[in-house]
């Protein structure tokens, strides 16, 4: 698995729409701001998410973009497979794969099957909400005093 710079600004563009939720709309240039984004990139990665379901746009003097839906109801491992595509690390690991003759007998295929389903296991089981609240942990920590 590889996560492009694609991938890794819409996962920060969305984390950022996640931490306003319920606030209102969220402009281009706060949003490019705030990930060190430019805006161009961020144009074509917010039209992604749009039509994969997890932004949505408000049009006008006062618009700007805003989850589609509830942070606990998107997964990091939803966005990651919609941006970057699959998360094998080898095509093999499909079950339908047919491209190698020794397929029933590689030791790696194992292997790499153990790995996608390690992977698979983390990013399908870590949603936005799980993310706001790491980052408030941490806030805590930073702001403890006696």
């Amino acid at each position: 698995m590889k996560i492009t710079y694609k991938g890794d600004y819409a996962l920060k563009t969305l984390l950022d729409l996640a931490l306003n939720y319920g606030n209102g709309v969220v402009t281009i240039n706060e949003l490019s701001k705030s990930a060190d984004i430019p805006i161009k990139f961020l144009e074509q990665i917010l039209l992604d998410l749009k039509r994969g379901g997890f932004v949505e746009s408000k049009r006008g003097k006062i618009g700007g973009y805003f989850l589609a839906k509830h942070p606990s109801q998107i997964k990091v491992g939803d966005v990651v497979r919609f941006i970057d595509g699959p998360v094998e690390p080898i095509a093999c690991v499909e079950k339908k794969y047919s491209g190698c003759r020794d397929i029933h007998k590689c030791v790696f295929r194992g292997l790499w099957q153990d790995v996608a389903s390690a992977i698979s296991n983390i990013i399908d089981n870590v949603t936005f909400e799980d993310l706001i609240n790491r980052i408030k942990v941490r806030q805590e920590i930073l702001t403890y005093s006696i």
